[in-house]
């Protein structure tokens, strides 16, 4: 076995590899960049080396400075993650020239299953179901329009060396090949230096299911059930859960018969993944289809784990020292069930646009990293576990994936997790920045989700107009209220401690009027017991003024209460939506019909940043006429790229940047006559 082992990664996933070495005595060494300085991998591993700057190209993705670090430190092996330098072979080459181990496949099975063209083709001769489609050269836009006619309307066209949701255009008909194929070609170029694109059906109610993969060098290879990652938003995944609701254990079976068969035909080992597409349209489960074989881990590997009791990191270790795997297929089982939603740095109330910025107020629900025993099956606490890479007062930047944190959670059943998630995520507290928790807590708790009817257009079927809240029940709202009326009572109470007030001390007001959106609640405590509109309410709390978490019991049931101080009330934020509870004394509860409504303000002839970010290509000067919808600028955050438009037509008065720029939220690029 090795004794240290570098990690050539950051964030969650280097944590996550110190954590399972450190468990089997291997000491280890991180590599970080100057943004990454202070961050937690950096104090988890034993020793810690300095590679650059903090853009990625100057850092983690130059091999020969991690191979530097590994002579520097002495490390025996390198384990890549994912991303970054994972799937790249000229990596794995070089750590085998300098006979350094790589703690993942062989060489000849990334490059076979990197190229999705080629890949397709090992597929269809392994035996395994490939999508309808053309893998060969397309040589233009009209051999592109001509295969998407003969292969049927909707297609998909993809960048051969694309992932992680870059790289790929949707197309219903013929307009939609011409713009988007030259697109297409151009970002595989960009982002992966490879300009060939390939053309699919596109399987209608699609769900995304994958095989998880598990070989040693001895020619054992095993499948350990599979994920269900439908539920993604730009081709990325937010929401995975193990096993799949749709899923048949004779579904199963094929399935993982034949993602084998594709491992051995290309002779894989270590951990592996291979990404499926099945028609949700076909009940049966037979349309199922080979999309893509990830030759790493994966970011969603802690429900498997979780299912199955296996520890992939120490998996993945012991093959690459050269042990054979120590279960069969037989071993093979489930238990219960398992699902991870990952926390973002995006504000979903905006679009879900990158959100960088410091964490003023990082609190998850359970400690990350909270050690576990192999009894439990990596199940953090209580059946939640946080994989975080960040801490309190950190930064999330502009140079690396808006990732923050995973949430994982497990349950002897679907519903428990799903439960447990949302009882989680009311208590994860971050400030600072914008994130996604009230959106994912929303979906633990949509009736389609519960069902299990997912395919990978739910996000967009199901808010088509963004994302505003989780819908809330009369029944929370006047919960909710109650619980206003018992903080208003703390903080007046409170405030008539202060030293200094002129003339006596006053009695705290006992009576409030709770206003949350068009719902009038009046509170009052009488003799330590709470009263909504005049009954009797059952609700148990404790509040200190300054606290940002209540935790309440109201009747049987507990409630988990994020609050903040506003001027006239308070946010609540709970159940997956922040509420703003308007809360006045009662005395003078009733003057507020009097007070004039404050009209906003029209922006729409300035273009605003709606993010912090880099202003790549400005495509209007003063003095140009613009129409409603045209392309103004594009903004690039966190390696997305973001066209702002027009909200009207007009005339550019003024321009207040150029490209180039670093643009805060809310800057006025452009202002319109």
């Amino acid at each position: 076995m090795f004794k240290k082992i570098l990690i050539a990664n950051r964030g969650e996933i280097a944590c996550r590899i110190i954590k399972t070495a450190r468990r089997m005595g291997i000491a280890t060494v991180a590599v970080y960049s100057d943004a990454d300085a202070r961050a937690p991998f950096v104090q988890m591993a034993d020793e810690a080396v300095h590679i650059g700057p903090s853009p990625a190209a100057q850092s983690y993705l130059i091999a020969d400075k991690i191979i530097a670090a590994c002579k520097q430190t002495g490390a025996e092996a390198v384990h890549p993650g994912y991303g970054f330098l994972s799937e790249r072979t000229s990596f794995a080459e070089a750590l085998a020239k300098e006979n350094i181990a790589f703690i993942g496949p062989p060489v000849n099975a990334i490059a076979a299953m990197g190229d999705k063209i080629e890949s397709k083709k090992l597929a269809m001769k392994a035996g395994v179901n490939v999508v309808p489609g053309f893998v060969g050269e397309i040589d233009d836009t009209e051999h592109a329009v001509r295969i998407s006619e003969e292969i049927g309307y909707p297609v998909m066209m993809k960048a051969s060396a694309g992932g992680g949701g870059k790289g790929m255009r949707l197309a219903y008909n013929e307009q939609d090949v011409r713009e988007g194929f030259e697109a297409t070609k151009r970002e595989g170029l960009n982002s992966f230096g490879d300009d060939r694109v390939f053309i699919e059906k596109f399987i209608l109610n699609p769900r995304h299911i994958e095989i998880q993969i598990l070989g040693d060098q001895h020619g054992n290879i095993l499948y350990l059930n599979e994920r269900e990652c439908s539920i993604q938003r730009r081709h990325q995944k937010v929401v995975e859960e193990a096993p799949s609701p749709f899923v048949t254990p004779k579904m199963r079976k094929a399935m993982g018969e034949q993602c084998v068969a594709l491992s051995r035909a290309v002779g894989y080992y270590s951990a592996g993944t291979v990404e499926l597409i099945v028609s949700g349209a076909d009940p049966s489960g037979e349309s199922f289809y080979f999309l893509e074989m990830n030759t790493r881990l994966q970011v969603e590997h802690p429900v498997t784990e979780c299912i199955t009791g296996i520890d992939l990191v120490e998996q993945m270790i012991r093959v690459a020292a050269g042990e054979r795997l120590a279960m069969t297929q037989d071993d093979i089982k489930i238990d219960g069930w398992a699902i991870e939603n990952r926390v973002y740095a995006e504000d979903p109330y905006r679009g879900f646009l990158p959100s960088t910025g410091r964490l003023t107020r990082y609190r998850p629900p359970v400690a990350g990293w909270t050690e576990d025993q192999e009894a439990n099956g990596r199940r953090g606490v209580e059946g939640v576990r946080v994989d975080d890479g960040v801490y309190d007062g950190g930064e999330v930047s502009m140079f690396y994936d808006p990732m923050i944190a995973k949430l994982i959670t497990w349950g002897k059943t679907r519903d428990e997790a799903a439960d447990l998630q949302i009882a989680a995520l009311d208590r994860f507290e971050i400030e600072g920045l914008g994130h996604n928790i009230d959106f994912v807590s929303a979906i633990m708790q949509h009736p389609r989700f519960r069902s299990g009817e997912l395919t990978t257009g739910f996000i967009a079927e199901e808010y088509p107009d963004g994302f505003h809240g989780a819908a809330s029940t009369p029944e929370l709202v006047k919960s909710l209220a109650a619980i206003a009326g018992f903080v208003a009572t703390a903080e007046a109470d409170r405030a008539r401690h202060v030293d200094g007030q002129l003339g006596d001390t006053l009695e705290p007001p006992a009576r409030w009027q709770v206003k949350i959106g068009d719902a009038v609640h009046d509170i009052e405590m009488i003799d330590g017991d709470m009263h909504v509109d005049g009954e009797h309410f059952d609700l148990s709390m404790e509040y200190d003024p300054g606290d940002r978490l209540i935790e309440a019991e109201v009747g049987d049931e507990e409630l988990a209460v994020k609050v903040s101080k506003m001027r006239t009330g308070f946010k609540l934020t709970t159940r997956g939506a922040t509420h703003v509870a308007g809360v006045l004394p009662g005395h003078i509860a009733h003057l507020a019909d009097h007070m004039i409504e404050k009209i906003a303000p029209d922006l729409s002839r300035f273009l605003i940043c709606p993010m912090p970010g880099l202003l790549t290509t400005l495509h209007v000067n003063a003095g140009d006429a613009v129409e409603a919808g045209q392309p103004l600028a594009v903004v690039e955050a966190m390696k997305m790229e973001n066209i702002l438009r027009a909200e009207k037509s007009g005339t550019v008065k003024i321009v207040n940047a150029k490209a180039g720029d670093s643009l805060a939220v809310d800057a006025v690029i452009l202002e319109m006559e």
